[in-house]
């Protein structure tokens, strides 16, 4: 079974000066592992330089949910306004914020958003979340724009206006517990394929099985309540959700950046397969144990998937979805006749003649 490799697992590497030449040739990398490694091959393979590379100062890069202490009391919507304000303000509080606008900055770089689009949330009590302000570039957010809202959407604390297209981030909560942090923006190649209201194809990508599982929601208003059920109804089988004719929206059991990931996944393998589809070639796929290994590793990590019980011929359905295929028009059934023999026959007598007077 092929190993998962974290940015932290790379960190850990570097930390004790081991060289990621010792990586396994089959090992599956997540995006920001694969991104330590190219800090390290850019500065020659020294540790160092790839630390300081990562965030300029020599230190650890940054990685989500690490070195970060949550207050030891549970807080809830019904806590004290003071203990609210407290914890909003707290350094526990500023990290998650930092993430959120980390994980913003890099969807506006990668052009998933635009405008004020997108939002993210993450959960940080019994019934409680920080989000993303309303109005503001996913580019540009500050860890003061933040806001803190209860499952029901109410503000409690920030001073600025919390997401308009909070109800769905928080009905993904409430309907899985698990779900500790949620992503929405609207990456091109992923938000053609909810346009169309197709999910993609399976069995193509080791990287989209394992972190992806996709399914589609009808469309709804956004930041309609019928938007959100639509999706939060859709979370105990998949955790890569596209909204028809809007976006995509993403959870994770383990932080925002997890949830970040599966945007730049998503993403890269709709791209992918559509330039594929474009080759004149066969697409190849993976056999049912192919899947099957790779529906182990998947769920080792504690990821959700409805082909868990399937068997390995169910496993790699591709739905409606043809590489290549272009609409046409049927031909009419005037087109399919064949020429009428008296018409034929005068336009040939017509013309005979026209020659004749020409002579």
């Amino acid at each position: 079974m092929s190993q998962v490799i974290s940015a932290r697992d790379i960190q850990e590497m570097i930390r004790n000066g081991k060289s990621l030449t010792e990586l396994p040739a089959d090992a599956i990398l997540t995006p920001s592992a694969r991104e330590l490694i190219q800090d390290w091959e850019t500065n020659g393979g020294n540790n160092n330089g790839a630390l300081q590379a990562s965030n300029g100062n020599g230190s650890a890069p940054y990685v989500a949910g690490e070195h970060i202490a949550p207050p030891p009391k549970k807080l809830n919507s019904k806590s004290s306004k003071a203990e609210l304000e407290a914890f909003f303000k707290s350094p526990y509080a500023h990290t998650l914020k930092e993430q959120i606008c980390q994980m913003g900055h890099r969807l506006w770089k990668r052009a998933y958003v635009d405008g004020n689009g997108g939002n993210m949330a993450i959960r940080v009590g019994e019934d409680i979340a920080i989000c993303t302000p309303t109005l503001v570039s996913k580019g540009s957010l500050k860890p003061e724009d933040m806001c803190l809202v209860d499952f029901e959407g109410n503000q409690l604390c920030g001073t600025k206006k919390r997401t308009s297209e909070i109800l769905m981030h928080l009905q993904m909560m409430k309907k899985q517990p698990t779900a500790v942090a949620t992503c929405h923006c609207h990456p091109p190649y992923a938000t053609a394929f909810a346009v169309v209201g197709e999910a993609p194809p399976t069995c193509m990508l080791p990287e989209y099985e394992v972190f992806c599982s996709v399914g589609v929601a009808p469309y709804r208003t956004p930041g309609s309540p019928d938007m959100g059920k639509l999706v939060a109804d859709l979370t105990d089988s998949y955790n890569t959700i596209l909204m028809a004719n809007h976006g995509v929206v993403t959870w994770s059991h383990n932080n925002i950046e997890e949830a970040y990931w599966r945007m730049e996944i998503i993403e890269a393998y709709c791209r992918t397969i559509v330039v594929a589809g474009q080759l004149g070639k066969p697409i190849n796929t993976f056999t049912g144990p192919q899947m099957k290994d790779i529906l182990n590793i998947k769920k080792s990590l504690g990821f959700v998937d409805p082909r868990y019980n399937m068997k390995e011929c169910e496993l790699c359905d591709s739905g409606d979805w043809r590489p290549g295929a272009v609409g046409q028009e049927p031909q009419s059934a005037e087109a399919t006749v064949g020429l009428d023999a008296e018409a034929e026959a005068a336009v040939k007598a017509i013309t005979d003649q026209i020659l004749s007077q020409m002579k």
